[in-house]
């Protein structure tokens, strides 16, 4: 049975396919043009590589049994015809797992030790260690060996009550939220810390990565989980039980580690699960809506949510429903509501930023390849009219002509000092903007932080030691625009002068918006904000917490500024490579032009027929603009959940 949001993410992944080929069409034909330099090509693989690996990370987040691993379950694994995740009584996830697609490794399922939290690495550092990770085989065409080796996200370990102090699941201050504890006086803890499964499931394999986290006390103790994981993800869906409510560590999860996505970029939902717990013979169908509008809106007004972000669901009945083919259940699960809801908010918003970065990308290629078509047709129509004027000239006239165009070309190619002056003058500025945007600008704006959180005991200054140092980097990021600023006067200037002198036609384009940087370290505060926030002082005691939470917040703020230097780098590229296949257009008319003269002093005739070769030169240029000014047309993006995409077999094997 196909559900409403496979449907959506099938359209979505086709269109991807579709525009990526689509673009591989276009980059072909530049390149047979000759319009298509360094740079440009660059950039089409950028985008190209951008449609292809495009990741939709759907989070979802729960106190322990509240039906969570069963929703995901329902939306994701019903086609299996049970369950995949655990989620029976009892078995339930105890470590986070993620669950999506890398076509270079074997379907496996990859775990990491609970006692690797005892060292100070970061999770995004271990995913580097594949040797430190317990790897397990999975048969993706065997529904019960797949589920089997699911099971081990549920294994748990006995240890004693410092281990477990040790490890973060156990907090002699709140007793009541501390694990279970057996008759031998041991503390019931996760076997693994982490899980990364990796399977060829058609909507993975299409870049939707599903993240399952375990309960508040697992959450918790994984800083790097809320301050990066969850932070990130495009949509998280928070799980609650119809027949709970809003528990008292429900709320402690909300306000925690979601609450923050709420400013940040991300989606959330939230899911009143169970509502099958309210089916009840003896009670009305009106009496039962009643109860569920009830307990919506109840929710909502705890969370502080709209009404439309939360919705209730059985889980359970529509997992049910799909393996059985039963219509009837289904709608009264009300599964696909939430489904095609998840649909219109996610995979609405990722294909929106992907046609921006299409257009964006498409437009400045198209507007660098009309200026060198430009260049080409006055060189032409000046060899034109340079042709013409020697018409009924004598032999020594042609020769004159032949000699006063080398001694132009003589005097271009002496002018290629004042070029690398400039590109000198660029690449300094450059490389300062790149050292301000390193690791090690990084640490060093951090150091003031680092010091604090590196203190023993409980950290009283720590809200304002992270806003000194967020305002730090704030201010590298201003330093970054301005320097930018000046590398675009310089340019500017530049150019022009080079335009005048040598009729060049070349134009800077605006380098890229530091906005976006803003935007992210503005997210990330925000999130470490509120993880601080929130019941965290006695966790931030512990020495190894802390060192987790720096690595967590340097790897993020690490990833921020490689993404705006990756612009940076571009956008230099894009300004070097214009400069660049300018010179070489100038050059090459040079040569046409001493070339055809030559050809007129060695055969009589050959000035009409090299007037002829030139007309057909301008026809063929006439028509690559034609052709150009279809580029953006041709890339007309529709949109992938109303209109049906076109064949896409050969589109997926280009972003294969």
């Amino acid at each position: 049975m196909r559900t409403d949001f496979n449907e959506r993410f099938d359209r979505h992944g086709a269109w991807r396919a579709e525009m990526g080929l689509r673009l591989k069409v276009q980059a072909d034909w530049l390149r047979e043009q000759e319009l298509l330099d360094d740079s440009s090509e660059e950039s089409v693989q950028r985008l190209i590589e951008q449609l292809r690996s495009d990741k939709v990370m759907v989070a979802f987040v729960a106190e322990f049994s509240r039906g969570k691993s069963e929703l995901i379950n329902a939306v994701f694994f019903a086609s299996y015809g049970r369950r995949i995740m655990p989620a029976s009584a009892g078995r339930t996830t105890m470590c986070p797992a993620e669950l999506g697609y890398d076509p270079a490794l074997p379907p496996c399922l990859r775990l990491l030790p609970i006692e690797t939290r005892l060292q100070p690495q970061a999770l995004l550092e271990w995913r580097t260690m594949p040797e430190k990770w317990t790897r397990v085989s999975l048969d993706v065409h065997d529904a019960a060996q797949l589920a089997g080796a699911m099971t081990k996200v549920s294994e748990v370990l006995y240890v004693s009550k410092d281990e477990a102090r040790a490890l973060g699941f156990w907090h002699d201050d709140r007793l009541d939220d501390n694990p279970p504890v057996n008759a031998a006086g041991a503390v019931e803890v996760p076997r693994w810390r982490h899980a990364l499964i990796n399977m060829p499931h058609p909507m993975l394999k299409q870049g939707l990565v599903v993240l399952d986290t375990p309960g508040l006390n697992a959450i918790g103790a994984e800083p790097e989980l809320t301050v990066n994981l969850i932070a990130q993800a495009q949509a998280a869906v928070f799980v609650l039980g119809t027949d709970t409510g809003v528990t008292k560590s429900d709320l402690a999860i909300w306000r925690e580690h979601l609450a923050a996505m709420e400013n940040s970029f991300g989606a959330c939902f939230v899911v009143l699960n169970k509502i099958d717990t309210l089916w009840d013979d003896l009670s009305s169908a009106a009496l039962i809506e009643a109860q569920i509008a009830r307990q919506c809106a109840d929710t909502a007004h705890t969370l502080g949510l709209p009404a439309t972000q939360v919705m209730a669901l059985s889980a359970q009945k529509g997992l049910l429903a799909k393996v059985r083919g039963d219509d009837v259940l289904l709608r009264r699960s009300r599964l696909q509501a939430f489904e095609q809801l998840l649909g219109r908010q996610v995979l609405g918003a990722r294909q929106s930023m992907l046609e921006n970065a299409i257009r964006s990308g498409m437009g400045r290629l198209q507007a660098d390849a009309a200026r060198t078509l430009s260049v080409r047709r006055r060189e032409l129509a000046e060899q034109l009219l340079e042709l013409k004027g020697l018409r009924g000239k004598n032999h020594a006239v042609v020769r004159q002509m032949r000699l006063r165009v080398e001694q132009e070309k003589a005097d271009f190619d002496r002018s290629a000092a004042t070029v690398l002056a400039v590109r000198s003058v660029h690449m300094k500025l450059l490389r300062d903007l790149f050292r301000l945007l390193g690791s090690a600008s990084i640490k060093r704006e951090l150091v003031g932080l680092t010091v604090v959180l590196r203190e023993p005991g409980l950290k009283l200054g720590i809200k304002r030691a992270y806003a000194e140092g967020f305002d730090n980097l704030r201010a590298v990021v201003r330093k970054a625009r301005a320097l930018e600023a000046e590398i675009h006067d310089m340019l500017t200037h530049s150019f022009r002068r080079l335009n005048t002198e040598y009729g060049f036609a070349l134009q800077i384009a605006p380098p890229p918006d530091m906005a976006e940087a803003e935007k992210d370290l503005a997210a990330i505060e925000h999130s470490h904000m509120q993880y601080l926030g929130m019941g965290n002082a006695l966790q931030l005691a512990r020495p190894e917490f802390c060192e987790k939470l720096l690595r967590a917040l340097a790897a993020r703020v690490r990833a921020v500024f490689e993404a705006a230097l990756g612009e940076i780098e571009l956008w230099n590229k894009s300004c070097s490579s214009q400069l660049g296949a300018q010179l070489r257009e100038r050059r090459r008319a040079y040569g046409r032009r001493i070339d055809a003269i030559r050809r007129i002093q060695d055969a009589a005739g050959g000035l009409d027929q090299r007037i002829g070769e030139i007309r057909e030169q301008e026809t063929a240029l006439e028509a690559a603009q034609h052709r150009l000014d279809q580029l953006m047309p041709d890339l007309h993006i529709r949109d992938a959940h109303h209109d049906e995409p076109a064949p896409v077999a050969e589109a997926e094997a280009v972003i294969a």
